[in-house]
């Protein structure tokens, strides 16, 4: 195969797939509209309306008629909030160690924030009367508190009688980050037996605004059975109109589900692996306000004989998702492919090390960027052997060039004699062709890996490099149309052309000048425009990726002009 339409061929696929990326990015749809939805059917667990267990409209105001609610602190090093006695929610958690921008006194991220504002979302532990006859509690129950606040080593008790001689009991413990374990227990001391079904729920009140981007999962997500499940709002919006019901709902034992932000995931699960749980993801449209939940039940509702009990033992997550707190998580919780909570992609084999060794660096350099720029020089050396072997032959054809174009104003009127006197021109010379393609076709699982890398782990968000650059995942923030910030300007979003993306267009121009030129006018235009077309591709890529292919740009610039003087000088001696 020729070299150059191999070359090309790779470049502008590249090319399409940076340029639907930023197509996305730019043009990701808005929700779609809504539209009127019959009611769910009835469930077991109460589905995400208004009116479910009581609830109130979210625009409408709380009940006068009763007290404020008790609530009950939440406090360890990672996370603040509180949880509402009445109906038994944990609704406020703010995330310490996260702040909403990288700008000084930025606040800190809000996870969960109460029922009745429009960014409601928050978790929830219950009952549903199975036999439609016993007295459970709802979003008004006052529950009665032992202790305070929640914190490590300082479980609370929730305690509330219903006056029929059920005791429900809720023990909730606080590890030191973001996992808060869950004992729903109900005591009958009636004569009789009670038929009951305990729950947890997290629920979200409006659609969140997601990122738009295809490499991206936000949603609900889950391992059940050993199997990853993702579904997105608007699949889950279709599936639950289609099915007149939960936009999703299987059996797991073990397992875990919830909803994934980019960075942020909150998830129930059974503290005991070997629990068959069932897993529900709920939508309904409410007076055009989508809602939506996630919640894990027992299989079957729980016969509680007089003088026994009946309990659930669950877990939420509710905090970031740091690779290594999954990874210890799964570990020491026996929760299945826990860090599948993070969207590393087809490329997972690839990606996830990636991580571990970028993050080893980290510690000794400090700097993230730093860290990449290491890495980057350790993937070039471990590389080493093939790439010197694909920059031997492009250095051979480039001093073949003068023959080449030789041979094809020769036969130019006869493609077959060409083809067998290249093939044997090649064979003289002892030059593979195709072996220039190696470095590319080495750079694209690399690439896509680092960008998986920089784009979801949340180790990224905020990570500084040198100067301006204040965030790794975020495209670097000057531009040439506004001189860098001389001009107080701010250009329309297509014209954004940063620092870095400039360093890595006359990079990139410098390194193809070091390659044998195309002979086809066609492809040698291609060639001329793609340092300009990626420049401006990579305007609005995460600053970090585009520092990695800078500073590749630079180790392969000096990699192939060593080797190029070493041929050279090589053949000179044969002459």
């Amino acid at each position: 195969m020729d070299q150059k339409r191999l070359l090309a061929a790779i470049a502008i696929s590249i090319g399409i797939l940076l340029v639907f990326d930023v197509y996305n990015r730019a043009n990701a749809p808005p929700p779609a509209p809504v539209t009127a939805q019959a009611p769910a059917p009835s469930a077991a667990v109460p589905a995400p309306s208004a009116t479910a267990l009581g609830d109130t409209a979210v625009t409408a105001a709380p009940d006068a008629a009763l007290p404020p609610a008790r609530r009950v602190a939440v406090d360890n090093t990672r996370i603040e909030g509180s949880i509402s006695a009445r109906g038994l929610q944990l609704d406020m958690v703010t995330l310490r160690d996260y702040n909403e921008t990288v700008q000084p006194g930025s606040a800190l991220v809000r996870l969960f924030n109460p029922r009745g504002r429009a960014d409601g979302y928050f978790a929830q532990w219950g009952w549903t009367a199975a036999d439609n006859r016993t007295r459970v509690p709802d979003n008004n129950t006052d529950w009665t508190v032992t202790g305070g606040p929640l914190a490590p080593n300082a479980p609370v008790v929730f305690e509330w009688d219903n006056g029929q001689g059920q005791v429900f009991e809720a023990e909730m413990r606080l590890d030191a980050n973001y996992m808060v374990s869950v004992v729903q227990r109900v005591r009958n001391n009636a004569a009789e037996a009670v038929t009951v079904l305990p729950w947890a729920r997290i629920r979200r009140e409006r659609t969140p605004q997601v990122a738009g981007f295809f490499i991206l999962h936000e949603g609900y997500v889950g391992v059940l059975d050993g199997r990853l499940t993702e579904v997105t709002y608007d699949a889950g919006k279709k599936e639950a109109t289609t099915r007149r019901g939960p936009a999703f709902e299987g059996e797991s034992t073990g397992g875990w589900a919830g909803f994934t932000d980019k960075y942020w995931l909150t998830a129930l699960m059974p503290q005991d692996p070997n629990t068959r749980l069932r897993h529900s993801f709920r939508h309904i449209s409410d007076n055009g306000v989508d809602r939506w939940q996630s919640d894990i039940a027992p299989t079957a509702p729980q016969l509680v004989a007089p003088g026994a009990s009946g309990e659930l033992a669950s877990r939420l997550f509710a905090g970031a998702k740091e690779v290594h707190l999954l990874d210890a998580y799964r570990q020491t919780l026996s929760i299945q492919d826990f860090d599948k909570a993070i969207d590393f992609g087809w490329f997972y084999f690839i990606t996830k090390p990636f991580f571990y060794a970028i993050d080893w660096l980290f510690k000794f350099t400090g700097n993230f960027g730093v860290a990449i720029l290491i890495f980057t020089f350790a993937l070039k050396l471990a590389f080493l052997p093939l790439a010197n072997k694909a920059y031997v032959s492009m250095a051979g054809m480039k001093v073949l060039g003068p023959k080449m174009t030789e041979l094809r104003e020769r036969h130019k009127d006869d493609p077959q004699a060409l083809q067998r006197e290249m093939m044997a021109l090649y064979k003289a010379e002892k030059i593979n062709p195709a072996s220039g393609c190696l470095p590319i076709l080495l750079q694209i699982p690399v690439f896509f890996a680092l960008y998986k890398v920089l784009f979801v782990t949340i180790e990224m968000r905020h990570a500084p490099f040198f100067g301006w650059i204040l965030d790794l995942s975020a495209p670097d923030p000057t531009n040439l149309f506004n001189l860098f910030g001389l001009i107080p300007f701010e250009p329309p979003a297509f014209f954004h052309l940063p620092a870095w993306a400039l360093i890595m267009g006359v990079t990139m121009y410098f390194q193809q000048k070091l390659n044998p030129q195309p002979p086809d006018p066609i492809q040698a235009k291609i060639f001329q425009w793609m340092p300009v077309i990626f420049t401006f591709m990579l305007a609005s890529f995460p600053a970090g990726l585009v520092i990695y292919w800078s500073w590749n740009n630079l180790l392969s610039m000096a990699q192939q002009w060593w080797i190029m003087r070493k041929y050279e000088r090589k053949k000179a001696l044969k002459a």
